[in-house]
């Protein structure tokens, strides 16, 4: 099943947590923080001005990003967690 995206929202697949600290420590899941790093999966077409123009969007599949900490909603599609994200959720792209 693949997932098209509406509108300005981003389809991102979230980058593994480190499973370690610096130093060493290895953390539980429930001590890790919720990454910030994702790949970008799917790409809505765009938002449209009150005019009916196009916005463009600014992220492409493949792009890794930065989203905001707790945005977007998590779905789990064949298995795999999958989170959508409005395109003014993502604050940068990772180059």
């Amino acid at each position: 099943m693949n997932i098209k995206p509406l509108g300005d929202r981003v389809v991102v697949k979230l980058v593994e947590a480190e499973e370690k600290t610096k130093a060493g420590i290895f953390l539980t899941a429930s001590a890790q923080e919720k990454p910030q790093v994702a790949e970008v999966v799917a790409v809505g077409p765009g938002a449209h001005t009150d005019e009916g123009k196009l916005i463009p969007m600014e992220v492409k599949v493949g792009d890794k990003v930065i989203t905001s900490k707790y945005s977007g909603t998590e779905v789990k599609v064949d298995g795999v967690e999958y989170t959508i994200v409005k395109q003014s959720d993502i604050l940068a792209v990772v180059e």
